[in-house]
């Protein structure tokens, strides 16, 4: 019988997989010649938010996964987190969140082995090797600065039976028509006639290995031949047998997939 209250350090034995290897077609010109998780927002590289409160949250090691100017996101960030206090990643945090943090970072270069991105799940079979049983499977270029990786949702979900946690946000203006419907705490995949609302995955979301290995995939760990493959379908196919949970999330949540959106994030303070 699991204890109701999870060990003090029990998230971080919890890696995490940032996903940042995309084009960011949309918004471009400003991703010619920078990678959509460096862009600046507040000040920081958009990908450096869930990378603090992953090393705030105890995060031992998170794969980044990478492809259109990969090098520049492992060139700025390295191979450990926080540590450095040369690095400008260091400089930018405050001294109490400096302190105590240490969090390996890991790369699975998709623009290196395949010359272009895996979309989702192929990126995350890809990386399946450097990654634990139960992993956070997070966006680099989505802005929710108030999202914690905390240690109860991980032990929440250790606890059940279910292949994927996700959060679903209300849906933005981009997107209105929703992905996935809520109920009793249970993904759904709603048919097109079904009028239950919908909301949007966040992209924020905790998996078990067991979802990206047959007999809902079917791609090898480690996709040694780089096939590419989207989340949707396994996700989908699992909703269908009760094994996604879900819940919904109001905080401060945009996809910043846009530069109209980027700079409206800016604009605030």
């Amino acid at each position: 019988m699991p204890s109701a209250t999870p060990p003090s350090d029990f998230s971080a034995t919890v890696p995490a997989m940032l996903l940042a290897a995309g084009r960011g077609e949309r918004m471009r010109p400003l991703t010619d010649t920078t990678p959509k998780p460096l862009l600046a927002v507040h000040g920081k590289p958009l990908m450096q938010w869930p990378l603090e409160a992953l090393a705030r949250a105890g995060c031992p090691q998170t794969v980044i996964n990478t492809a259109w100017l990969g090098d520049q996101i492992s060139e700025m960030f390295g191979h450990v987190f926080g540590l450095q206090p040369s690095s400008n990643i260091h400089k930018s945090l405050s001294k109490e969140e400096q302190s105590g943090i240490a969090m390996a970072l890991r790369y699975s270069d998709e623009g290196r082995d395949f010359g272009a991105a895996l979309e989702t799940a192929g990126g995350i079979v890809r990386a399946l090797p450097q990654l634990g049983p139960v992993f956070w499977v997070l966006a680099g270029d989505v802005f929710a600065p108030d999202f914690v990786f905390s240690a109860q949702a991980v032990h929440d979900f250790v606890a059940g039976n279910r292949l994927a946690h996700l959060w679903l946000v209300p849906n933005p203006g981009h997107n209105p028509r929703g992905d996935f419907g809520l109920e009793s705490g249970l993904a759904l995949n709603l048919p097109a006639s079904d009028p239950r609302p919908r909301y949007t995955y966040s992209t924020l979301g905790l998996y078990r290995r067991e979802l990206f290995v047959a007999p809902w995939c079917n791609i090898p760990s480690g996709n040694p031949q780089g096939v590419k493959a989207a989340l949707a379908p396994l996700l989908r196919a699992a909703m269908d047998q009760g094994r996604v949970s879900a819940e919904l999330y109001v905080g401060r949540w945009t996809d910043v997939g846009t530069p109209e959106r980027l700079a409206q994030i800016n604009a605030l303070d």
